[in-house]
């Protein structure tokens, strides 16, 4: 089995600190070629990644060499890009949210399974240290059954680029809720019973909302709280895992970033002061953060293209993620909960 030669859409800050960087750390990968209509941005593409750089997604489409398209582009042209990719037989990755609709969710997925392609959605987060400890913590009942979990992702100020345009998609709820909805369903498989969700808009100039909150409930009576905001100068723990025998309470988030950014994710290990801390009532324990690894997305990509594994972020998980995503957007809308 050669190299899967890869090609990335759009080289802002996802398509050239995230995927074009974790691209080149995968064997089985091969960066081919990144696209983008800015003459400039071509030329930095070539001094920087080494590759080719073409204009627009109808390159790649075009060409038979090209195996795997990424999409770092707005969330709004995700489906049509992605089924254009599909039906020229490429497989496809795309940066979450997949989507904006259950719609198009369902477009692309009949897309993928009518050109026997791979289809998946960027879901790094399931492959941080925090959810990994997180998971182990659940799956050893260290802290017994967990009935409540809350989960924040706060910042403190607007953002920009597209993200600051609703209709591409932008916004704190699109953004930051794809990534906690996702493992809030992964830590519980149970089926979803009901979402409430409230956005609140305080961006001066901007249509974008700056806070939500997202409360997801299972059946067997769990519940998830998704707290997400750009106003917030204190942030509230990452994560908050209410056990029968204690309570599992993480700041911070995931160090890879930053060390990728800086182009050496490997660097990215987090330092004792900042491990999780089990609380009983009478004792305090810390609890060592596992170490994340964000390239096993792209491994496991690469073996599920060669037939050796199946995907570890599958359309099935994902679909479930936008219907409860597209559930509380109609739930904020409306201020009224969504059943299932």
């Amino acid at each position: 089995m050669g190299n899967i030669k890869t090609s990335v859409i759009g080289y802002g800050f996802a398509g050239k600190s995230f995927h074009s960087y974790l691209v080149t750390l995968v064997p089985e990968l091969e960066l081919h070629s990144i696209a983008s209509r800015d003459a400039a941005t071509r030329e930095r593409i070539v001094a920087e990644r080494g590759c080719k750089a073409v204009e627009t997604i109808q390159d790649v489409c075009a060409d038979p060499d090209v195996d795997l398209v990424i999409l770092a582009t707005p969330t709004a042209v995700h489906a049509d890009q992605a089924i254009a990719a599909l039906n020229a037989g490429k497989h496809v990755v795309v940066d979450k949210p997949l989507t904006l609709t259950m719609a198009e969710t369902d477009r692309m997925i009949a897309a993928a399974q009518a050109n026997n392609r791979i289809l998946s959605v960027f879901q790094n987060r399931r492959f941080d240290g925090d959810y990994l400890t997180c998971r182990s913590i659940i799956d050893a009942g260290s802290i017994g059954d967990i009935r409540w979990l809350e989960m924040a992702w706060q910042g403190f100020g607007p953002v920009n680029g597209w993200r600051a345009d609703a209709s591409q998609g932008g916004g704190r709820y699109w953004d930051l809720g794809a990534h906690l909805v996702d493992q809030a369903l992964q830590f519980f498989p149970e089926p979803v019973t009901s979402v409430y969700a409230r956005r609140s808009y305080d961006y001066a100039d901007s249509d974008t909302d700056s806070e939500a909150t997202i409360v997801i409930t299972f059946e067997g009576g769990r519940t998830a709280v998704c707290d997400l905001s750009g106003n917030t100068a204190y942030s509230k723990p990452r994560f908050c895992l209410h056990g029968a025998t204690g309570t599992f309470v993480k700041y911070g988030v995931d160090p890879q970033e930053l060390a990728m950014i800086a182009g050496a994710i490997d660097g990215g290990i987090e330092q004792p002061e900042s491990y999780g801390k089990i609380y009983t009532g009478s004792s305090i324990t810390p609890v060592k953060t596992q170490a994340g690894r964000w390239r096993d997305y792209y491994e496991n990509i690469a073996a599920a293209i060669h037939g050796t594994a199946p995907l570890a972020v599958s359309m099935d998980s994902v679909r479930k993620s936008m219907q409860v995503l597209t559930a509380g957007i109609e739930s904020a809308e409306s201020g009224n909960v969504i059943h299932f």
